[in-house]
């Protein structure tokens, strides 16, 4: 790269960097009244810290050469008097900044989560779970210690600095000149260190994030890793990870090793100047040993306040790295946006159309291409298709989990493009493959999307969807904690408290993906009377693996490689499609003659089955 193009990059970084702490800041505006009492006491503070190296003076000149009694015991009182003031003071004041702070950290995760929660499904697509959680978490902390701690360290050196300065030179110029001549030195020290520092914790803090989502990964699939015995290996794995931050970690460290030592090393020799400078005026009559005393420990503040703006820089090149990674995520863009003059969705009938649908990730991978497709209100549609056909793409572009590449998915004549998100959503219910519960109660679960509903209905719902009996039998019956993921649920009862969460919701659209696979013939059953209670008079979009589910459809349409090639009943279907006679003898029907070979035993373990 040219010299001129480097250039160009250090000057582009800096800039950002400066752009980025000044957004961070600006989270402390609605909290300002806070910070201003904060930082108000502490120039009341800063002015006692300036104050008492005079009354030192005055003790050693005038109470202690003068041998003046009373004017000693006064001073010390007033000295005394000062460092409790301080002391108090220090109390609320820290207390006005660290409160400042929290509320920025608090209203940062506020906008992150709100921000998280309206992305669309494309963007959790390409990113780990673990990197969003590190960020709301370790960044948002260290953007919490910027507009706390750091910035008031960074003011109180700042102002300190400035105001002992000008008191040394009013006792002395040619002390408070020598003082000064390492200043510049540390100034580039510092800037060397921050230009060093800053790609360093970039890199540290993207590592975090990385093993923040290798941990929460391992941990949700720990079944699996257990399962295939993979424990070693997968701690190989990590090591592989731990080993990465340790040597970024570790190269921050050396940075620091050199920069502190090299920082206490400039302020000491110039400390040591500066008191054989000041004894030799004292020996020779140009300066008091009151002024002496009161010039040594204003130096000693002086040096403390450099050392301590020398270590303010790493935090606020690290605040930088953080926040330009928060902000990543603030100012990325959702695929899915809802128009600015979107309106409310009416209560629809249920008319979903497809016309001429295609659609593409991320603008590459066509996924379906030309799909026409209309469902009258109350119809139960069957989707078939090998794994990679289309079925799950088709299902997510009615609610907007994603948008059309081309042509356009309406309800009962309304363009999903042109609603609001809120009351699309609000008439669609969703029962996935994969059955998501939090980690809160059967209650809360089932009430999910009506957290106003009764305990009547919630038990109604529960009732339909064949999950009451399994509840009651539980120890705490609907209070009963289900852990995270509902861990602590079988399959077909994850299964039935979905079914009952959207049957409370009551929903016009229904979405079922393959809601009974992987389920045996008894929890088949249940949920097949479930589905059936459920399905009544809504229209249904069922992706189907089992013949059960095909046989309730009113129409069935077999997809491959993203276009529909067959449409119609059960019956209609084996006469005409290839394909789908080729999945009814291959998927289907054997589940069929299972069915009927296993149900004798079925009958006679039911009860057993259902108190289990």
């Amino acid at each position: 790269m040219p010299s001129s193009d480097k250039q160009k990059q250090r000057h582009g970084s800096k800039a950002t960097d400066i752009k980025i702490l000044v957004r961070c800041f600006g989270y402390t505006k609605p909290h300002w009244r806070l910070a201003l009492v904060g930082y108000s006491l502490l120039v009341v503070i800063n002015v006692i810290v300036i104050i008492i190296p005079q009354l030192m003076r005055g003790i050693v000149d005038r109470g202690i050469e003068q041998r003046d009694l009373e004017y000693l015991t006064w001073s010390v009182l007033a000295l005394l008097g000062l460092t409790v003031v301080r002391g108090v003071l220090s109390y609320f004041q820290g207390n006005a900044i660290e409160r400042t702070s929290q509320n920025v950290a608090y209203d940062l995760r506020n906008e992150l989560y709100q921000k998280l929660s309206s992305l669309s499904f494309s963007y959790h697509d390409r990113t780990e779970a673990g990197q969003l959680l590190a960020r709301a978490m370790q960044d948002v902390d260290r953007l919490r210690f910027l507009n706390g701690r750091a910035t008031m360290r960074f003011f109180e050196g700042s102002v300190l600095l400035i105001i002992t300065v000008v008191v040394l030179a009013a006792m002395n110029v040619q002390l408070a000149l020598l003082s000064l001549l390492s200043m510049p030195v540390l100034l580039i020290q510092a800037y060397r260190y921050s230009k060093n520092m800053r790609p360093l914790w970039r890199s540290i803090r993207s590592q975090v994030s990385s093993m923040t989502s290798w941990v929460e990964q391992n941990l949700r699939g720990a079944r699996i890793v257990k399962g295939f015995a993979q424990e070693e290996a997968e701690i190989a794995r990590f090591n592989e990870q731990n080993d990465t931050w340790f040597e970024l970690a570790a190269q921050s460290a050396l940075v620091r090793a050199v920069n502190d030592p090299a920082v206490v090393f400039l302020t000491n020799i110039s400390t040591i100047f500066i008191i054989w400078s000041g004894g030799r005026l004292v020996i020779q009559g140009g300066l008091t040993m009151g002024e002496f005393v009161a010039f040594t420990a204003y130096l000693s503040q002086l040096a403390g306040r450099v050392r301590m703006l020398g270590r303010m820089v790493p935090f606020v090149t690290e605040a930088a790295a953080s926040g330009e990674r928060i902000f990543e995520i603030l100012d990325a863009e959702s695929d899915v946006k809802e128009s600015p003059d979107a309106i409310e969705l009416p209560e629809v009938e249920g008319r979903v159309r497809f016309e001429d649908v295609s659609f593409a990730y991320f603008g590459r991978r066509t996924v379906l291409d030309g799909i026409n497709l209309e469902v009258a209100p109350g119809q139960i549609i069957a989707l078939l298709g090998a794994t990679g056909s289309g079925k799950s793409t088709i299902i997510n572009l009615i609610p907007r989990f994603y948008d059309v590449t081309k042509g356009r998915v309406t309800i009962d004549g309304h363009d999903v493009r042109d609603l609001t998100l809120e009351s699309l959503r609000r008439q669609i219910g969703i029962v996935l493959q994969e059955t998501t519960l939090f980690a809160a109660s059967i209650r809360e679960n089932i009430e999910f999307g009506r957290p106003d509903a009764s305990d009547e209905e919630v038990i109604e719902a529960a009732r339909a969807a064949q999950a009451h009996d399994f509840i009651m039998a539980m120890p705490d019956g609907y209070e009963t904690q289900v852990g995270e993921r509902g861990s602590t649920l079988s399959g077909g009862q994850k299964q039935r408290i979905a079914i009952a969460r959207a049957l409370l919701k009551d929903p016009r659209i229904l979405i079922l993906d393959d809601a009974m696979s992987s389920v045996d013939t008894e929890t088949e059953r249940l949920i097949q009377k479930a589905l059936e209670r459920l399905m009544r008079g809504r229209t249904s979009f069922v992706i189907a693996q089992r013949l059960s589910t095909v046989r309730m459809a009113n129409l069935i349409v077999v997809l491959d490689s993203g276009h529909i090639v067959a449409r119609g009943t059960h019956g209609e279907l084996l006469a005409r499609s290839g394909l789908y006679a080729d999945i009814y003898e291959r998927q289907l029907r054997p589940q069929e003659v299972q069915k009927l070979v296993a149900q004798p035993q079925v009958d006679a373990l039911s009860p057993a089955l259902d108190r289990a």
